[in-house]
């Protein structure tokens, strides 16, 4: 992406209650369509009025950010964390406000992975799709941009050269409840 590495976006919450400020060029822009995605995306959108979380195919799209270039400026406090299980270290927070899904969260990951819905009009476009081996029976993926299995090789390079960029540092994102 050669977005300007000082550019500002704004995500929010379908209301605009809860809202972050993003800072810079994110590591990348997926579709994930991971079992767990697609299962969190159905309870999510269970929710009372929540706004779609999964694309037409099963996928879900995020918008990877580093932590320390992240950080929530309203709201805060409306945020709920929701996870498959209760162990999980994975927590995927959603606005209380609106039932809107924000970001999904690896605790001990450097990373937040915003959904791409969240995000204004002209967001980075998509680059990949990943574990798509889980996709839905009978969806057939176009071929617009590369379709992976698993995590290529090319998001986890991404992802690391992020995290050396950080000194391999794991921030708290700013803002948010632990």
């Amino acid at each position: 992406m050669n977005a300007n590495p000082r550019r500002s976006l704004t995500v929010s919450c379908r209301c605009g209650t809860v809202v972050f400020e993003a800072i810079g060029t994110p590591i990348l822009s997926v579709a994930c369509h991971c079992e767990s995605c697609q299962e969190a995306g159905r309870r999510i959108e269970q929710l009372a009025d929540a706004p779609p979380v999964l694309d037409a195919d099963g996928g879900t799209a995020f918008v990877l950010y580093r932590k320390d270039r992240i950080r929530c400026v309203g709201g805060g406090e409306r945020l709920e964390a929701h996870r498959l299980k209760p162990e999980s270290k994975t927590r995927r927070m959603v606005a209380t406000c609106c039932n809107s899904a924000m970001f999904l969260e690896f605790t001990k990951g450097h990373w937040l992975s915003v959904y791409r819905d969240r995000l204004p009009e002209g967001a980075p476009p998509l680059q990949m799709r990943v574990m798509t081996a889980d996709r839905r029976k009978g969806v057939e993926l176009p071929d617009d941009i590369p379709n992976y299995a698993t995590h290529s090789g090319k998001f986890m390079w991404r992802l690391l050269s992020a995290w050396v960029a950080m000194g391999f540092r794991v921030p708290k994102v700013q803002g948010v409840p632990a």
